[in-house]
C-alpha cells in the first residue's frame, strides 16, 4: 500500500511532460497537505450526478431475467446537483453517485475505494464495488446506501471516500484489458450479466459433486 507522500510523488511525476503512463487525478489534491500526511490514502469528492431507480419500470433486476431488455434511461433517473445545492437520500434509500475527480491509473498500480468513517457512522455506506483495475481511467462510481434511521444531505464536494493505492506485482500486459466503466463521467448502471459457467448450470441443473481431490468441468 502506498503512502500519501508516495502518492503525491507519483501524481507529480505524471504531471511532467515526458511522463509515459502516469497517476493522475483531476481536479489535482493538495499535493503539499499529501506530502505532509501521515496516511496511506487521498480523499476525493462527491461530483454532481446521481442517478436512482424508477421503481415502477420494472419488477426485478437479475442476470437471468426477461428477454425483454430494458435501456439504462428507461430504468434510472439521472440528477445534476449543483454546488450549495444538496442530495438527500432517505432510510432504506439507494442512489449511484460519482467522484469529482477523475482518475487514471498506470498499469503497475490497482485501488480500492473506501467511505470516510464520519460518513459510515451516519450510516451512509459509501460503495459495495470497491476494487479499481490497473489502467482505469474515469470518474469513479458510488454506491450509496443509507443504512441508518434519519435521512443523509450530500453536498457535491464534500470529501466522501479515501482511495487507497497498491501495486501490482507481475509482468503487466501493455494493452490491458479496459473495464467497461472507464471514461465515465457520470454514475452508470451497468448490466447484471450471466457467465458461461452460471449459464450452463440454470440450463442443466446442478452437477453431481466431485468427490474429495477430484475435478469436474462443466
Amino acid at each position: 500500500m502506498l503512502t500519501a507522500p508516495q502518492i503525491a510523488r507519483l501524481i507529480e511525476d505524471g504531471l511532467k511532460p515526458n511522463a509515459a503512463d502516469p497517476l493522475s487525478i483531476v481536479p489535482l489534491p493538495s499535493l503539499p497537505e499529501l506530502k505532509q500526511s501521515h496516511n496511506a490514502s487521498v480523499d476525493l469528492r462527491l461530483g454532481n450526478w446521481f442517478l436512482t431507480m424508477r421503481e415502477n419500470r420494472v419488477s426485478e433486476l437479475s442476470a437471468a431475467g426477461p428477454e425483454e431488455q430494458w435501456s439504462e434511461s428507461q430504468l434510472t433517473k439521472a440528477h445534476y446537483i449543483g454546488f450549495g445545492d444538496k442530495f438527500v437520500i432517505q432510510p432504506g434509500g439507494f442512489a449511484l453517485g460519482v467522484t469529482l475527480e477523475w482518475i487514471r491509473l498506470p498499469k503497475e498500480l490497482g485501488a480500492y475505494v473506501v467511505g470516510k468513517s464520519g460518513w459510515g457512522r451516519a450510516g451512509l455506506i459509501i460503495a459495495t464495488a470497491v476494487g479499481v483495475h490497473p489502467r482505469f481511467s474515469g470518474c469513479l462510481t458510488l454506491e450509496l446506501s443509507n443504512v441508518g434511521t434519519v435521512p443523509v444531505g450530500l453536498h457535491p464536494g464534500v470529501a466522501i471516500c479515501q482511495l487507497f493505492l497498491h501495486s501490482v506485482e507481475g509482468e503487466q500486459q501493455e494493452e490491458a484489458r479496459q473495464s467497461k466503466f472507464s471514461g465515465a463521467r457520470r454514475p452508470r448502471l451497468g448490466k447484471i450479466e450471466l457467465d458461461d459457467v452460471a449459464s450452463r448450470l440454470m440450463h442443466r441443473g446442478p452437477p453431481t459433486l466431485p468427490l474429495f481431490g477430484e475435478s469436474w468441468t462443466i
